[in-house]
């Protein structure tokens, strides 16, 4: 549980529950997109900087599983491990828990693309970054 390469905690609040009183089932999608936007901050990739430069990440596939509800005011962490680096994409393992319960699991696979949507490479210095990371995680 304590081997992720990055870890962001989350509150549930009201706001991310439904009618049954547990969390979203779209929320986890949030919950991990701001995980994923924290880890990168945490490598030094600075999204604002590479958007000026017309580089921006998108997500193309998710595979996720839920497992157990989380529920209003609980506290969880979103933990993000890079699981692979290719030349314009990255693969992302990431795991929602509650305490020591693993409540969700998604594999996030996300593309490099110019502003006007067609692919990119990865810039060098993001590459070296995320692959070091890979190694390290």
């Amino acid at each position: 549980m304590n081997d992720a390469m990055h870890t962001h905690a989350i509150r549930v609040y009201y706001e991310d529950t439904d009618l049954a009183g547990v969390v979203y089932y779209a929320n986890y999608l949030r919950f991990i997109e701001r995980g994923r936007t924290e880890a990168l901050r945490d490598l030094g990739v600075d999204q604002t900087v590479l958007k000026a430069r017309g580089i921006v990440f998108v997500v193309t596939q998710v595979n996720a599983k839920y497992l157990i509800p989380a529920r209003f005011d609980d506290a969880l962490e979103v933990h993000t491990n890079i699981d692979w680096v290719k030349r314009a994409s990255c693969g992302m393992w990431q795991v929602v828990w509650r305490g020591r319960e693993k409540l969700f699991t998604a594999e996030v696979t996300v593309a490099c693309v110019g502003t006007d949507g067609n692919p990119l490479r990865l810039p060098t210095e993001v590459q070296e970054k995320l692959v070091q990371a890979h190694n390290v995680g």
